[in-house]
């Protein structure tokens, strides 16, 4: 059941950081960026051009922009009127892995403003390879690029990074109220809400990275069911009757032979409908925003899945902007801080996982359970590998 959302820090103090990196994917703006982009996110992988072409066309259907970079620029100015309403003067810089801003141009500007030792706060909630380890991947390559690494870490710019998030109680608060909203939309469309089925969503991967990823706490999936079970039971409350819900995947790739999390959303949605199902909300709690896995994938492939179908479908929103979501990081903001000072913390969380790690532990979060990376990963136990 959610209770009342906590309290703010007493402490407003953020030092020892004078930057806040919001450190998120990248997308590209026009068409001319598809192919770049996608290089740069499988660089190494070999696909040639033809191939990437074929992936662009998700993106070429909406002019070939992605829908990301404007919401993080939303997300960066949500999180400045946050910071200013509380009185706290602390930069937000925002970088990407794979586009523009890259975190080589985060570093530059995070030093033209004098900044010593900046937090990073990654935009995925969850902990596993690609939400957690490959951003620390990434800085640790991109400073060693630069000539500002050693064996302790940066040589210039220090960083740490807010934990993984997804049972922090301002995530699961906005994600309730965006699935409470998705059923009232239902409504309207002339659903019935007690007879409706909620279908979890979030980003497959393969199965050994969700082996590795139990080293964190739990697996990236048990992650999800965490926040299934509590939003699920607050949004009970709210209805006055129960929900049956599932927890289902989207956006797998990579060859055939290569298991990969399911059920996929629209194998779900086809077996649903063989039981009978007719209503159907939709919601894509493993996102923190409507970027292109939830526009395409959702949006466009699993609606059309539900419309031949016969459903009455629903996709509730991400977590977005909402004013419970904005408040939580900058609450994780301050309970990071003060970490660092070395203060005796109460990490809030929901549900029956643990706070996660705010400094991680080596060999926490690999691609490929028990086979070490080879890369260094800044913001844990030292220089891990």
């Amino acid at each position: 059941m959610m209770g009342p959302m906590p309290a703010t820090p007493r402490s407003l103090d953020v030092a020892p950081y004078d930057a806040l990196l919001l450190y998120s994917f990248g997308g590209p703006n026009k068409p001319e960026d598809v192919v770049p982009f996608l290089r740069n996110v499988t660089v190494g992988k070999g696909i040639p051009d033809s191939r990437l072409e074929e992936v662009g066309e998700h993106y070429y259907g909406f002019g070939g922009k992605s829908p990301i970079n404007e919401q993080n620029l939303a997300l960066k100015a949500a999180l400045e009127a946050e910071l200013a309403r509380r009185g706290l003067d602390l930069p937000v810089v925002w970088g990407n892995r794979n586009w523009e801003p890259y975190t080589t141009d985060a570093i530059d500007e995070l030093e033209r403003l004098g900044a010593q030792r900046a937090v990073a706060l990654v935009t995925s909630a969850y902990s596993s390879y690609s939400g957690c380890r490959q951003y620390r991947e990434d800085l640790a390559v991109v400073l060693e690029k630069r000539g500002q690494l050693d064996a302790d870490g940066s040589t210039g710019v220090q960083f740490d990074k807010i934990r993984s998030y997804f049972n922090h109680p301002g995530f699961v608060q906005a994600n309730l109220d965006a699935v409470a909203d998705g059923f009232a939309e239902l409504v309207a469309k002339g659903g019935d809400p007690r007879a409706a089925r909620l279908v979890f969503v979030t980003h497959s991967i393969p199965d050994t990275m969700e082996a590795a990823s139990r080293l964190s706490h739990a697996t990236y999936s048990a992650q999800h069911l965490d926040v299934a079970r509590t939003v699920v039971a607050g949004l009970a409350e709210r209805l006055g009757h129960d929900v049956a819900w599932d927890l289902a995947y989207c956006s797998r790739s990579g060859p055939p032979s290569q298991p990969w999390l399911e059920p996929d959303v629209n194998d779900h949605l086809e077996a649903l409908a063989g039981e009978g199902v007719t209503d159907v909300v939709m919601a894509p709690i493993g996102f923190v925003s409507d970027h292109m896995e939830v526009a395409y994938d959702l949006d466009t492939e699993a609606m059309a899945t539900a419309a031949e179908l016969g459903m009455t479908a629903v996709r509730a929103g991400t977590v977005g902007t909402r004013e419970p979501f904005v408040r939580a990081l900058v609450d994780l903001l301050l309970e990071r801080a003060a970490i660092a000072r070395g203060e005796d913390v109460a990490e809030e969380t929901v549900g029956d996982l643990p706070a996660y790690r705010s400094v991680c532990a080596p060999g926490c979060c690999l691609r490929r359970d028990g086979e070490p990376s080879g890369v260094p990963a800044l913001c844990g136990s030292g220089l891990t590998v």
